[in-house]
């Protein structure tokens, strides 16, 4: 018997993970388990570092897309055009490579810093785009309700970011309990 028009039919859940970690890192999704039914995303990492300060340095990426939420703590990033500066907790980073890019970044304070960075495929069509650095502090972020929209849109809110799919990245804030 299907469910009547007033009940919400019920998700199975397909797949969990714990992920795997590496360092302060863990990777909770990858093209090799659960990405493999979720694309277009490429990774999900969840970052918890405790202690010094550190400097992950300039490094490439292209034809991909990253949108990082810091949770605690504070990030730095150095973006395409050499501009310095600190992403705080509830703040996003949203780097789309494009055809190729450098940025860099990494933690100024001692302390906790924890937060999730999500890896998107690009769309052929962007794959070999422009690159796009776009910084949001904590206060940019538009809310409905207790969901924070860090990418695409949920009610009348949506995320200044434009995504190269149709994707919902939400930041939830729950009651206790």
């Amino acid at each position: 018997m299907g469910p009547s028009a007033t009940q919400t039919p019920v998700r199975q859940i397909a797949r969990r993970t714990r992920g795997r970690t590496h360092g302060p890192a863990t990777r909770l999704m990858s093209p090799s388990d659960v990405g493999e039914i979720l694309k277009p995303f490429v990774f999900l990492d969840f970052f918890d570092h405790e202690g010094a300060p550190f400097n992950a340095g300039l490094h490439p990426h292209s034809g991909i897309a990253t949108l990082t939420y810091v949770v605690e703590g504070a990030v730095s990033y150095i973006d395409p055009n050499n501009v310095k500066g600190t992403l705080p907790a509830g703040g996003v980073e949203w780097m789309q490579a494009g055809r190729g890019m450098w940025h860099g970044g990494g933690l100024d304070n001692a302390g906790r810093t924890r937060g999730f960075q999500l890896w998107i495929a690009l769309p052929p069509e962007l794959e070999l785009g422009p690159a796009v650095s776009n910084y949001q502090p904590p206060e940019d972020i538009q809310s409905d309700g207790p969901a924070r929209v860090l990418l695409g849109c949920i009610g009348a809110v949506s995320s200044v970011i434009e995504s190269p799919s149709p994707i919902n990245f939400l930041a939830l804030r729950l009651k206790a309990g």
